[in-house]
């Protein structure tokens, strides 16, 4: 019984990563309102190592259409402008020499639909990840020295879980798409 509840929490574990993951992609799709999350990928070449950029610069947003960032050292303006081009975020970073300004240009119809395309593409990744999970998890079931009947009802928890998890993803993407399509 015990090697069950350790399979269980193993693919509960499991489909947790994967909804934090599907997370942390979605809030790296812009909505076209500025937020500092867009940058969260973007890796600055700090003395020759790669560091995230909010790890040497702060990153604000004085209004909705804008993204600050200043860095805490002033020769590093350089660096984090090139980091912000090779991200390839299709942003246009503005120097002044004290910080950097992001102007967010306002969404396109077809960049909505692209946008939307891509959380959906993330949503199914997820799913996957999940439906992995489930599919270890019930190859772990039918390995351990447990009664027939007791498979049977771990294989329907694990369903359960599954289900649960698949439909977090759904409402999660749903409520994405419609900050992305909404004007």
């Amino acid at each position: 019984m015990e090697e069950i509840d350790f399979i269980l929490d193993s693919a509960k574990e499991a489909m947790n990563n994967a909804i934090a993951h599907l997370e942390k992609e979605l809030r790296s799709i812009r909505a076209g309102k500025a937020s500092p999350a867009m940058l969260a990928n973007v890796q600055v070449d700090y003395y020759g190592s790669q560091t995230p950029l909010s790890q040497v610069a702060n990153v604000n947003t004085p209004d909705a259409r804008t993204i600050s960032i200043q860095p805490w050292e002033k020769n590093m303006l350089h660096e984090i402008e090139k980091a912000i081009m090779i991200a390839n975020l299709g942003f246009n970073p503005m120097n002044n020499g004290e910080n950097i300004i992001i102007n967010v240009p306002p969404l396109t119809e077809e960049r909505r639909r692209d946008l939307a395309k891509q959380a959906k593409a993330e949503a199914e990744h997820a799913k996957v990840g999940i439906r992995n999970a489930r599919k270890e998890a019930n190859n772990d079931i039918k390995k351990t020295d447990v009664s027939d009947d007791m498979k049977k009802n771990a294989e329907a928890d694990v369903q359960t879980l599954t289900d649960k998890f698949v439909k977090e993803i759904d409402e999660k993407y749903s409520v994405k798409e419609e900050e992305i399509m909404t004007v």
